[in-house]
């Protein structure tokens, strides 16, 4: 019986020794003057820097400085036939061409830790294109986060093909700016958290976005969930099993 209550103890204590956590990801900076509100963000939350963009170079060492972890925003293209701007990679690229490109977006953004997809609902269903692009962040050392803009992507396939670490976005907090639209994907991202023990959001740096993120990201704590740069959840996935201990499992 004493053994049955000591077990007991012990199952608890670690039940409650893992806090949810959130890597919440600001995309699509670099452009825009306004993008700078990002940096009054808490230092927790990661920037993802667009390549060669007027403003890029300097907020991701400003941001570094301030302890956000900056990550490379690679545009790439999408079905809707959207303008990639400088650094875009496309299917009429050579594995050459595809390679220097992302070799030269990440030179342009200083201190990149990661990448992740701007748009790619067409590139990332390719599996050549996504196999250049996954070997040459594997050279730069980066990690991936798979916006996951087409259910069809081939992305995580070529990242766990090669071994890049590998995160796949679960939630879009701003496809609608509305306050309701925000508050209501707020919510969803906390409950979804608590559920799966973490989760990968993207927001971008839209005014809207940036004010409710000042004003409600406090609520994080109070639920009990840790913020956490984008990295920390490529070590550990941390999600409760029919109510008993989180299982810890290496990514």
């Amino acid at each position: 019986m004493r053994l049955l209550y000591s077990l007991l103890l012990l199952t608890l204590s670690s039940s409650q020794s893992y806090a949810a956590q959130i890597a919440l990801i600001i995309d699509d900076i670099g452009y825009r003057q306004s993008d700078e509100t990002v940096l009054a963000l808490p230092s927790a939350v990661t920037l993802s820097v667009l390549p060669h963009t007027p403003l890029g170079k300097q907020l991701a060492k400003t941001a570094h400085e301030k302890g956000h972890e900056i990550m490379l925003h690679l545009p790439m293209q999408a079905l809707n036939g959207k303008t990639l701007g400088l650094g875009g990679l496309t299917n009429t690229m050579t594995e050459a061409q595809i390679r220097h490109t992302v070799i030269d977006a990440i030179n342009s953004v200083p201190f990149a830790k990661g990448a992740n997809n701007h748009m790619g609902s067409l590139l990332t269903q390719l599996d050549d294109p996504m196999l250049w692009i996954m070997e040459t962040l594997k050279q730069k050392q980066l990690y991936f986060v798979d916006s996951m803009t087409t259910r069809f992507t081939k992305a995580g396939d070529k990242a766990d093909q090669l071994g890049v670490p590998l995160l796949k976005r679960q939630l879009f907090l701003d496809n609608d700016t509305s306050a309701n639209a925000l508050e209501k994907q707020f919510s969803s991202m906390i409950t979804q958290a608590h559920a799966e023990g973490n989760l990968v959001a993207i927001a971008h740096p839209y005014p809207e976005t940036i004010h409710f993120l000042r004003a409600n990201l406090q609520r994080l704590k109070i639920e009990g969930i840790d913020l956490v740069p984008a990295s920390s959840l490529l070590f550990i996935n941390i999600s409760p099993v029919d109510g008993a201990n989180p299982t810890v499992t290496l990514r």
